[in-house]
């Protein structure tokens, strides 16, 4: 689809598109979003880009559903070679969450180089879920070019991108592994999952797993994952006696097509089947051996983890885990997936995560109103209610790999319909903001890559090939030679966001004050489809108004007096806006703007 670009932007960016290059607080009150009063605060304002890693470095072009890796191609490890890394580094990113490092199951057959082959019953794809991990201690061997030293070229990889000034973030899938779970790779002294649990027992605090004593599990019987194609070995007879509970809590031995029934679940303490008691001393076995998971990467100069459905997992051995990690390794930083924000303070405050997924707050809300159907009333309870005083903690993106992308037909139809919403969550708060790789070039997902099928988004099951990263790839000199006029503005526009986010103060920690409630009798301002605030410390003042209408606004922002005294607003003003550089005019009687429609500006004020 042509994307068309809003004209505010075509004119202020044109020059740089050539180059390709706490109680709820009521309206009259400032929160503070720093959470300090210190003068020494932590900058939250990481900016992560996440890549599915088999697939960023991947140049073959062709695609054959449900292919093998030989047909359809794979990157490498050293595919992320140099110029890829300071090209991101150049975007303004901070940190890179590589997906699907961890060895995981897989219908590629690595059986010569030790690594037991997976049984295709089990499997969801070619290529195999990056979350069903099938040895904690190992690298997935898709990823080398030398299968042997493949830990290696891991280890030549975190150094290149800790060379390139950027932060390395892996995932750590603590709640459940592949059923064929074996590893290969053990250090000296440690004990395999599973290897000393007592299978007579549905429930051991001290198991690794959960069992169905007498019960042998079930394959679903209309699980085809590949079509009407045959497999060596999809026979729907895989062998496991007694069953392990499956990983999304199933207690039964026959899980559906639609469970993760390709996952055994871990084993913390808690005993489900009888009023989930908790039994956590002495400290459960599956404690220990993850604790030490994770010490082995950190160990690795790995300097964060992004935790698979954490909530899955009790608040307790957060505590315990990252506690014992951060004894060590006191940078290392913990994201968890989180969709629950009743849970969201325990695992701040309790669970000691530096940083939780905003998805069903900000994430949600920002989408319905992208695409049409959402109210800005939304963002407002979600900072009145939902993150409150851990607003440093919150995560924002608009894709990652679990999510359609922006571009597709089952999100928004239009990479450009992103901006309000990105601009959003980059400014509103502290925290950090994700970017998923080929976001920023408005990669739309249109191919059915096989187990994925076309459902928007990237598939994370098959081997296959990102249209977009290739564009800007270049066939290794990640320069952008490639990308088409829409996609080089597109990324221009995140370049620009991103250096807003990396070098202005107020952005970074300043106090936040929402600007609805201001607006009340403001005919020009649509406040269910508009939504503005101001961030500012002593030094940096922004007044930030994202326009998620179709069409334009000319008008006024109010600004109440209490944010006027604080801005020091005068009849001599300066505003600029931080993205296309366009100047407009503010004084005691507000900010005037000229804004086009599913457009954002981030006003400096000075």
């Amino acid at each position: 689809m042509k994307i068309f670009l809003p004209l505010l932007f075509i004119s202020c960016l044109a020059m740089a598109c050539s180059n390709k290059s706490n109680q709820v607080m009521n309206q009259t009150e400032i929160i503070n979003d720093s959470n300090t009063t210190s003068e020494k605060i932590t900058n939250h304002k990481i900016l992560i880009y996440q890549v599915m890693t088999r697939l960023l470095g991947n140049k073959q072009t062709n695609l054959i559903p449900y292919g093998t890796i030989a047909q359809n191609g794979v990157g490498k490890f050293n595919d992320i070679n140099d110029a890829a890394l300071m090209s991101l580094k150049g975007m303004g990113f901070t940190h890179l969450w590589y997906t699907g490092i961890i060895e995981h199951a897989t219908l590629t057959d690595y059986s010569a180089f030790g690594i037991v082959a997976d049984d295709p019953d089990v499997v969801k794809g070619r290529a195999g879920s990056a979350y069903s991990i099938k040895d904690y201690y190992d690298v997935n061997p898709d990823l080398a070019v030398d299968v042997k030293n493949r830990m290696a070229e891991f280890e030549s990889l975190v150094m290149r991108t800790h060379k390139n000034n950027l932060k390395v973030l892996i995932d750590f899938v603590p709640n459940h592994v592949a059923r064929g779970y074996k590893s290969d790779m053990l250090p000296k002294g440690i004990v395999d999952l599973g290897a000393n649990d007592d299978k007579t027992k549905a429930f051991n605090a001290q198991n690794n797993f959960y069992y169905l004593p007498g019960k042998s599990f079930v394959v679903p019987a209309n699980y085809k994952p590949v079509g009407e194609q045959t497999l060596p070995g999809l026979d729907g007879k895989y062998n496991e006696t007694p069953a392990k509970v499956t990983g999304n809590d199933v207690f039964n031995e026959a899980p559906s097509v639609n469970d993760w029934f390709e996952a055994a679940k871990l084993n913390y303490g808690v005993d489900y089947q009888n009023n989930k008691q908790q039994h956590f001393e002495p400290i459960p076995d599956t404690w220990i051996k993850m604790k030490d998971i994770l010490m082995y990467w950190a160990a690795k100069k790995v300097d964060g983890f992004r935790c698979d459905m954490a909530e899955m997992v009790p608040v307790a051995f957060w505590n315990y885990a990252i506690n014992e990690v951060k004894k060590s390794y006191p940078n290392v930083i913990f994201i968890a997936e989180i969709y629950a924000p009743n849970a969201y303070n325990d695992f701040v405050k309790q669970g000691r995560f530096d940083y939780l997924y905003d998805k069903v707050g900000v994430y949600d809300a920002v989408r319905r109103l992208t695409t049409g159907n959402g109210n800005t009333k939304d963002l407002t309870h979600c900072w009145k209610h939902e993150s409150r005083d851990i607003s440093n903690n919150m995560l924002r993106f608009m894709e990652n790999h679990d999510e359609q992308r922006i571009a597709s037909k089952y999100f928004a139809g239009n990479a450009m319909k992103a901006i309000p919403g990105m601009v959003l969550s980059a400014t509103m708060g502290s925290g950090p903001l994700l970017v998923y790789f080929g976001q920023e070039l408005g990669e739309p997902a249109t191919m059915a890559e096989g187990f994925s099928g076309d459902d928007g988004r990237t598939s994370i099951f098959d081997y296959c090939h990102v249209p977009a990263i290739q564009a800007w790839m270049n066939d290794g000199k990640f320069d952008g030679g490639r990308l088409n006029a829409d996609q080089a503005f597109l990324r221009t526009f995140y370049a620009a966001l991103l250096s807003v986010c990396n070098n202005n103060e107020a952005v970074q920690k300043g106090k936040f004050y929402e600007l609805q409630e201001a607006q009340k009798g403001n005919i020009a301002y649509n406040d269910s489809l508009m939504y503005a605030f101001a961030r500012f410390t002593p030094n940096e003042k922004v007044i930030v108004v994202c326009n998620f209408q179709n069409k334009n606004f000319d008008g006024t922002i109010q600004l109440p007096e209490v944010l006027k005294s604080a801005l020091h607003v005068s009849e001599k003003t300066d505003a600029i806006d931080l993205l296309s550089g366009a100047k407009f005019k503010c004084n005691t009687s507000g900010l005037h703007l000229k804004l086009p429609g599913m457009s954002a500006v981030i006003i400096r004020l000075y």
